[in-house]
């Protein structure tokens, strides 16, 4: 997703979806920018575990927590079942195809 080709960086996007009649969800948008306000209940318990899932996936391979540090006993999925990580996109595995159809 970098063009620049940073090492060691990630971005959190934020997807729109509505539903029809027949709960058939449609994708509206894809943010890259999201809002993360805490504005109802439901986000105040998903937002700062996705934040705290998001840097443990990304920046605890780069700086581990002290020995003993208590969030890093907890695999990532059982913190907040919710924050379920698919990766979409491997840039080593799926680089050069994407890159010879641009």
């Amino acid at each position: 997703m970098d063009p620049l080709k940073r090492l060691n960086t990630f971005e959190v996007f934020g997807l729109d979806f509505m539903f029809d009649d027949g709960f058939k969800p449609y994708l509206i948008e894809v943010n890259t920018n999201p809002c993360l306000e805490l504005s109802s209940p439901l986000l105040m318990r998903l937002i700062p575990h996705m934040l705290e899932n998001v840097f443990r996936i990304v920046a605890d391979p780069l700086f581990p927590p002290p020995p003993g540090w208590a969030s890093k006993k907890q695999v990532v999925h059982e913190v907040c079942p919710e924050n379920k990580f698919t990766v979409v996109f491997d840039e080593k595995q799926q680089g050069d195809e994407v890159a010879s159809k641009l």
